[in-house]
């Protein structure tokens, strides 16, 4: 028996689906629109959120049928964190593939599911709905990856 949580005695892809679940934090950034340079293959973060994305609980509205619903949702496995080189730094799936720590402001480091976006880590009050937006070039951010350094 070890006095570590789980997310530091388990390893990812040995972890049940309430574990890996509990692992996301709520911030909502994965569900936001990128945009991709053709020619640098450069990646531009916008502060749209996915139509799915309920913006004040960043919650997915419909998660069962996301991949159905929107073609290119992404599901998220322990073989294929290090591929998405667009998820934000602050995901735990990527810190802990990283072999990083749980920031404090994580859910489950907290005990709180509101440290997240009471430290403004998430997108809520930040993003804005896919369904509004309009040309997602105008919705380009930096925030998305900023770095949890001081956070």
């Amino acid at each position: 028996m070890t006095d570590k949580p789980f997310w530091e005695a388990v390893a990812l892809e040995d972890m049940n689906s309430e574990q890996w679940e509990s692992l996301c934090d709520g911030c909502a950034k994965c569900c936001l629109l990128k945009l991709e340079d053709e020619d640098t293959l450069e990646l531009a973060y916008t502060d749209v959120a996915c139509r799915l994305l309920d913006l004040g609980t960043c919650r997915c509205t419909h998660y069962a049928e996301r991949s159905r619903l929107v073609p290119d949702c992404v599901s998220v496995t322990p073989e294929i964190i290090p591929k998405l080189n667009w998820m934000p730094k602050t995901c735990a799936y990527r810190l802990l593939s990283e072999k990083k720590p749980l920031p404090w402001w994580h859910p489950l480091v907290s005990g709180d599911p509101e440290t997240v976006h009471r430290a403004g880590i998430s997108v809520r009050n930040r993003a804005v709905s896919e369904r509004w937006a309009g040309d997602l070039e105008d919705h380009i951010v930096d925030w998305p990856e900023e770095d949890i350094e001081g956070s």
